[in-house]
């Protein structure tokens, strides 16, 4: 069972200067909250409350102001930052302490995941034992990304990093459940010719040994990265629409923590007083309404 969880929020993030000259990418606005709610509500579906958040040296005060430690939501946040950045698997060597002995999920920072039967694709994956998984997502350019091709038994057979040449159409998304091999094999990586080291290297090494596989995200799940100026406005279009057509947020982290009773209606208040007078904060005081009709709230 994966309990543990790492968000890479580190990064340049040069696509989107100036925006990134003076406040972290994960730290903006994806339509009303900062973009690093929605990796971090997934990992909290995913019921996975010990997580580190790998962040740049000098940004970590930006963060705790938005993410003390992770009380106030029944979960436990700690951070390490990163001097600079390495490639992705540089974050099992960071995270070593972290991990420990156990088994262990990252998501990128700038991912967004959205689909009615994700949830139950996330707690299925946690159970993970051994090897590695990865989450994928069909793509119509696979051109413009990792990609993997799948047997029958969804173990992955063929890794290509933007092949110029069809493969597959199943793009490696920004979410990945590993066994703590994980730590050992991200040691013995050598940095690639742009200098980092890269996670499809990693991922070779549980695909020799026939231990990767991977969880395709079917029709109406929806995953998108937020790397460039236009993805970033398109996801942040994507969330407004969903949340004014139904009612509900997407990736509200009070709610989801309420709803699996890692903390209580006191909490929420903490939180509508922390955040102060915003369409957020009127979001939960309408859940404390909601909430009144069923409980009696002290």
């Amino acid at each position: 069972m994966i309990k543990k969880g790492i968000i890479l929020a580190g990064g340049k993030g040069t696509r989107m200067s100036p925006l990134t000259k003076a406040v972290n990418k994960q730290l903006l606005p994806i339509y009303d909250k900062p973009l690093i709610f929605y990796p971090l509500s997934i990992l909290m579906l995913a019921n996975i409350k010990d997580i580190l958040i790998i962040v740049n040296k000098g940004q970590l005060d930006q963060y705790k102001k938005i993410i003390p430690n992770g009380d106030n939501l029944g979960i436990k946040i700690t951070y390490k930052e990163q001097d600079k950045p390495r490639g992705l698997p540089d974050a099992f060597v960071l995270g070593e302490k972290f991990i420990g002995k156990d088994n262990v999920s990252m998501i990128l920072g700038d991912n967004f995941f959205y689909g009615q039967n994700l949830t139950s694709k996330l707690l299925s994956n946690t159970k993970l034992k051994k090897g590695a998984r990865v989450v994928l997502h069909k793509v119509t350019k696979p051109e413009s990304f990792g990609v993997a091709k799948l047997n029958s038994k969804n173990k992955i057979i063929s890794i290509k990093e933007k092949p110029k040449k069809f493969i597959s159409d199943l793009a490696i998304t920004g979410l990945y459940f590993f066994d703590n091999k994980v730590v050992s094999y991200a040691k013995k990586l050598k940095p690639s010719k742009r200098g980092e080291v890269e996670i499809v290297d990693l991922l070779n090494f549980y695909k020799k040994n026939d231990q990767l596989s991977g969880e395709l995200i079917g029709r109406g799940g929806a995953w998108l990265d937020t790397g460039s100026i236009d993805d970033f406005y398109k996801t942040s279009n994507f969330v407004s629409a969903i949340e004014n057509r139904q009612g509900f947020k997407i990736a509200c982290l009070e709610e989801i923590a309420f709803n699996k009773k890692w903390i209580d209606k006191k909490h929420i208040k903490k939180s509508v007083n922390f955040y102060g007078k915003c369409e957020y904060s009127n979001y939960l005081l309408k859940l404390l309404k909601w909430l009144a009709k069923i409980f009696v709230i002290d």
